[in-house]
């Protein structure tokens, strides 16, 4: 999956109506009824849009024939596998119908010419979890967690008997790293992940 680094906008004209489509990283509902409230014009006929965060995801016609707006600027998004991305299309009508196929050719193609332009960021998935470590082995694990498993350390709680580490692994090397912890304190230290497992 792919984030934006940036907002981008790009515009068009065709058949005389004029579509403008901007690009907007996003990492909560929150941020989008915000950014949905900002962008949207009230002059314009239709302010279509789709978003995605992790695996919520929504797309409006706003008053286009169904299916002729809000999904295919959605999947022009999963066409660049974008997560944590708003996208929204406002069209202002300049008298020529466009038809079903018309509108969605120019929603996609509208959202397709921003997004080309858009500089991405590749996210990869991680999971978070703790292992409480002892003083003696601290140092020797919290290496081997960050070289060989590309661990993250996002925090560390001392206490008198060592000191327990939050960390972020990527998804991939999550058993991995599990494995790793067992291995180098020989059973003795758990590595316990948020999700479970």
């Amino acid at each position: 999956m792919f984030v934006l680094k940036d907002q981008i906008a790009a515009e068009q004209v065709i058949k005389k109506s004029r579509f403008r489509a901007v690009a907007i990283p996003v990492d909560s509902e929150a941020a989008v009824k915000a950014a949905l409230a900002e962008h949207s014009d009230p002059s314009a006929n239709h302010n279509c849009y789709a978003w995605r965060i992790g695996n919520v995801y929504r797309f409006s016609d706003d008053g286009e024939p169904s299916g002729t707006a809000g999904k295919p600027i959605f999947q022009v998004m999963e066409g660049r596998q974008l997560d944590r991305t708003l996208v929204i299309v406002t069209r202002w009508f300049g008298g020529v119908l466009l038809g079903a196929g018309g509108l969605v050719r120019a929603y996609g193609g509208t959202a397709a010419a921003c997004l080309r332009e858009a500089a991405l960021e590749e996210t990869i998935p991680a999971v978070t979890g703790t292992v409480h470590l002892n003083f003696q082995e601290l140092e020797m694990v919290r290496s081997k967690l960050t070289s060989q498993v590309m661990a993250r350390i996002t925090g560390e709680q001392f206490d008198h008997e060592g000191c327990l580490l939050l960390l972020e692994i990527p998804e991939i090397h999550a058993a991995e790293a599990i494995l790793l912890v067992t291995n180098l304190t020989r059973g003795r230290a758990v590595l316990k992940l948020d999700d479970g497992g």
